[in-house]
């Protein structure tokens, strides 16, 4: 996901009046269905978009994670198995191979995995095992009113059984936003006839798969839009043990973001060197129930992402003077907690 690209969603979001209603008493409910009493505390999680072998390689995933488990820290990274257009489970190149063989391990490192669904672009052929020119590009696809919740529940469920294919388990799904000029004048015919917000067979869908044990865990999280003030985890859909949520980012990517920039490189904009200032201490100082940043590979990666040093800063930083005060949690396990919790 692509911050520009999350004008849209992000002026309908805004608007809405349940964001603080979704906050309201979240803290509270989290800790009721902890082990351990956390009323005082602020989960912390992050979401890494675009993540692929393409931009740096499998060396570079297995950097990341072990990174994230010697620091005990969580989050979620996407998982594209389409980016190079044809899906790299049936037939992977060595260097696939071995990314997907860290993406496995994934989990057992603090790491879940989002379907930040197949391409990225274009809507993908799995009959032919390729992207094809042309196709309407997944994000938009999501907002387009007509389609069915069958029509999505068996394209995402043919995500799903890709990666069954190497052994992945998704935890997630993330918007695969786009800024292209197709997509933009869309959705503003959309938005001009009255459709501002995710098709709600979506929720459907991905409700139906988590009843069936598709995903990892009975609950599947969901990244779309975010804001550091108006923000909140959205019930979308449930039903018994399962549930689909919208677990809205309340920190945005000072780690380059997609353009690998080093002008968007910030690490004080999280937390500064002596703890006092930040979004993530401001929200723990406000008692807010979590903080849950995002990035993109592009920056973070620790090869040639001009971000990761920052990334490894913070991560120091928080350990240094926040340690008493948070609790590292992927996000799948934020929305599993909720949910188990009453939601």
């Amino acid at each position: 996901m692509m911050t520009a690209r999350r004008e849209f969603s992000r002026r309908e979001l805004l608007r809405r009046t349940a964001a603080g209603a979704a906050t309201f008493g979240l803290a509270r409910t989290l800790a009721e269905g902890s082990e351990e009493p956390q009323r005082h505390k602020t989960l912390l999680a992050f979401y890494c978009d675009d993540t692929s072998p393409y931009v740096a390689g499998a060396g570079a995933f297995r950097t990341f994670l072990d990174f994230c488990a010697e620091q005990g820290i969580a989050g979620e990274s996407s998982g594209i198995l389409g980016a190079k257009g044809y899906c790299m489970t049936r037939n992977p190149s060595e260097e696939e191979r071995a990314f997907l063989d860290q993406v496995q391990r994934a989990w057992k490192c603090g790491i879940g995995t989002h379907m930040e669904l197949m391409t990225h672009r274009g809507l993908f052929d799995f009959e032919a095992n390729r992207e094809p020119e042309g196709a309407l590009h997944e994000g938009l696809w999501l907002y387009e009113p007509a389609v069915t919740a069958a029509q999505y529940e068996r394209y995402f469920g043919s995500i799903i059984a890709e990666g069954e294919r190497a052994g992945l388990q998704f935890t997630g799904l993330t918007w695969p936003g786009c800024g292209c000029r197709a997509c933009t004048r869309r959705y503003a015919e959309l938005r001009a006839s009255g459709h501002t917000e995710v098709n709600p067979a979506v929720w459907q869908a991905l409700l139906n798969l988590a009843r069936q044990g598709k995903f990892r865990g009975r609950t599947v999280p969901c990244f779309f839009d975010s804001s550091e003030t108006n923000y909140g985890l959205h019930r979308k859909a449930s039903d018994g043990p399962s549930g689909v949520y919208d677990l809205m980012p309340n920190a945005t990517d000072h780690f380059g973001i997609w353009e690998n920039n080093p002008d968007r490189v910030n690490p004080d904009y999280d937390i500064t060197a002596d703890g006092t200032a930040g979004i993530i201490v401001r929200h723990v100082q406000s008692s807010s129930p979590y903080c849950v940043w995002y990035a993109h590979w592009q920056g973070l990666n620790p090869a040639s992402g001009v971000g990761w040093r920052a990334f490894t800063t913070v991560v120091q930083r928080i350990r240094k003077h926040l340690s008493d005060r948070v609790v590292w949690m992927r996000p799948s396990d934020i929305t599993d907690r909720y949910h188990k919790a009453g939601g």
